[in-house]
């Protein structure tokens, strides 16, 4: 088949002229799909493409956003809020339980005043009993030294209560990979991201079948190579890294898509259901997945939570050609509403540019993105990154469709 963009440079030309044409497909492609109140994604770009890499619809990380593209995220956060819960005072932020992590702290700090700078009263709450003793409010101390306090939610009459007072909207920053005790279907106060998208259903391949289709309806619509934006990947379903159930036919499916990629091209073993960059090895050929030692196998049985992962997303490795002080580099774009509104760079100083760079190591590299200009050369990458991370929002959407 023939298409207008048919290389990476065409396509960089492509989408920087057509910035407002390609949003508008978007905007009207998102429309009637229930995206996600915000999202982040993982991009990496080679020498001929660029992909997603990862998706999170309950993203950590605003700390990494630049100041200039907070400010987006407070009006995009207040004109969503406003328009879909007309009511809403008061927020309650729910997140993750690992509070000794103080860069994650850091970060619920930072999306606690960039909804405060919309406007909003709010709260970070917690439903994880075992974070409280007798108090009902954790008093934490960031990796920035910013002060936090996480209150206890209080349920009544199948609403959310924090210090007496009722709550209009609940922020989900929780990814459940171990559900949290609550009856979602039961509870009056609306929750957002939905509940029922946590991993412990949600699967990384079923999110990039959907970008498959996604991406190949909008290659037909403005006549590009989908190759150029996406990782050709397939799926193997009941393996057990500890028993080696399983592991034979995950690597003669490894092989099977070696052979229709170029030569020295390494394959990502990721699980389908894993989280915080856990769950991932790297390798060339079916005979690595074979004789993985067990040290490979412990890690790729069990990730966060102590989820056991059997379903595995077989994935083209993308070799990123960005760098940041000349270490390997990716970057990340952050959505609210599939909008794009801010990202970072990840850089590995412990890695090559085949690897896996959300690993120990990672340093963060704040990267504004709010000015994208048509026809603008200099922002060029800022406008691909964008339009593949919406791309991949609306992958994200189907995926809560079919949930709910």
């Amino acid at each position: 088949m023939s298409y207008q963009v048919n290389t990476k440079l065409e396509l960089e030309s492509f989408i920087t002229k057509k910035w407002k044409q390609i949003n508008k497909y978007l905007d009207a492609k998102g429309q009637n799909l229930p995206l996600p109140l915000y999202s982040s994604v993982d991009i990496r770009e080679s020498i001929n493409k660029f992909a997603p890499v990862d998706n999170n619809i309950y993203p950590a990380g605003f700390n990494n956003v630049c100041s200039l593209d907070l400010l987006i995220c407070s009006e995009k956060f207040k004109s969503l809020i406003s328009h879909k819960y007309p009511e809403t005072k008061d927020i309650v932020i729910i997140p993750e339980s690992h509070t000794k992590n103080l860069f994650y702290l850091d970060h619920l700090y930072t999306l606690q005043q960039t909804l405060l700078r919309a406007g909003f009263n709010v709260f970070i709450g917690s439903v994880d009993e075992e974070l409280f003793s007798e108090q009902t409010t954790l008093e934490l101390t960031s990796q920035s030294q910013w002060p936090i306090k996480i209150e206890r939610i209080e349920l009544k009459e199948k609403e959310f209560f924090i210090q007496g007072k009722k709550i209009d909207l609940a922020i989900l920053n929780n990814d459940q990979s171990n559900p949290l005790p609550i009856d979602w279907k039961q509870l009056k106060t609306p929750v957002v991201p939905t509940p029922e998208i946590g991993w412990f259903r949600r699967q990384k391949v079923a999110h990039f079948s959907f970008y498959e289709t996604v991406v190949n309806e909008f290659c037909k619509e403005f006549g590009v190579n989908p190759n150029l934006l996406q990782a050709k990947f397939t799926k193997v379903d009941g393996i057990d890294f500890v028993t080696k159930d399983g592991l034979e036919k995950l690597a003669t499916e490894t092989d099977s898509l070696l052979k229709d990629l170029p030569q020295g091209t390494p394959i990502f073993i990721k699980a389908s259901q894993g989280t915080y960059g856990m769950g991932i090895s790297v390798v060339y050929s079916g005979d690595e997945v074979l004789s993985m030692n067990r040290k490979k196998r412990n890690k790729m049985d069990i990730g966060k939570n102590k989820l056991k992962f059997t379903s595995i997303l077989i994935q083209e490795g993308v070799e990123t050609v960005i760098k940041y002080n000349d270490v390997p580099a990716e970057v990340t774009i952050y959505l609210i509403n599939g909008e794009s509104v801010g990202g970072f760079m990840r850089a590995n100083p412990l890695k090559d540019s085949q690897s896996n760079l959300n690993s120990k190591g990672m340093v963060y590299q704040k990267y504004c993105i709010s000015e994208i200009r048509e026809n603008c050369d200099h922002k060029a990458k800022e406008a691909i990154y964008s339009t593949i991370a919406r791309l991949s929002a609306l992958a994200s959407a189907y995926e809560i469709k079919e949930v709910l």
